[in-house]
């Protein structure tokens, strides 16, 4: 069996949550970028134009913002891992993620656009 090359891509899903171990991180939400790449033959779906044959991305950006907004993590580490692992127990077909997660106002002192992590994992 060849390897998969088929791709599902989602950038920049937009949330809000609470992440991070600074005092006012606690506190209050933060905005956060999620990018999600599901690896998963869509052969199927492709030939048939048929949307139950793949993962329904619409299902798995409402699962990662869910996820994110419903924890209140520490470490952007644990929120990427969290939401990798919900997406591979969403969907069987799946056989690899990868979650990148950014903050978008990280709390540091040097002038930097985003701070984030990237999860991957495969079955």
């Amino acid at each position: 069996m060849s390897p998969v090359s088929d791709v599902i891509e989602l950038r920049a899903l937009q949330v809000s949550a609470i992440v991070g171990v600074l005092a006012h991180e606690r506190e209050r939400e933060q905005p956060l970028n999620i990018d999600i790449d599901i690896e998963r033959p869509f052969d199927e779906a492709a030939a048939n134009d048929d949307l139950t044959a793949t993962t329904d991305y619409a299902a798995v950006l409402q699962l990662a913002s869910r996820v994110a907004r419903e924890g209140k993590f520490l470490l952007l580490e644990t929120l990427a891992r969290r939401v990798t692992s919900e997406i591979l127990a969403f969907d069987g077909a799946i056989s690899a993620v990868s979650v990148s997660v950014r903050k978008l106002r990280p709390p540091v002192a040097e002038l930097v656009a985003t701070v984030g992590v990237r999860c991957s994992r495969t079955r």
